[in-house]
């Protein structure tokens, strides 16, 4: 599995998420498995969105197309604010492996 990681700062929520809807079919066609958004605890005017995709290939094209189609476009994106910050992320630990390194971490310190 592999994640497009995004973050960004935005105007209102509620416009975001109009405009975040308005694409769900590309981003089924485009081969997203599953999205999560979340926000921080303390700032109502930024987002953190996770999209999980079978490969990097696929996330590539989809990040490709976000800066192309979508944010380049005051039309398509709305509520958005200054330049979002992508990563994409492959697994490095998951499962018992992650459990067993966090419980090493607190070990060491």
């Amino acid at each position: 599995m592999t994640t497009l990681h995004i973050e960004h700062a935005i105007s209102d929520f509620d416009v975001w998420r109009t405009a975040f809807d308005r694409f769900a079919d590309v981003r089924i066609q485009s081969g997203v498995r599953a999205a999560r958004i979340q926000q921080p605890v303390d700032d109502a005017r930024y987002v953190v969105i996770d999209l999980d995709f079978d490969d990097v290939d696929n996330a590539s094209r989809f990040l490709g197309f976000l800066r192309t189609r979508v944010w380049a476009s005051g039309a398509s994106s709305p509520a958005l604010v200054g330049t979002p910050h992508t990563k994409i992320l492959r697994p490095a630990l998951t499962g018992d492996g992650a459990a067993e390194a966090a419980q090493r971490s607190r070990r060491s310190t």
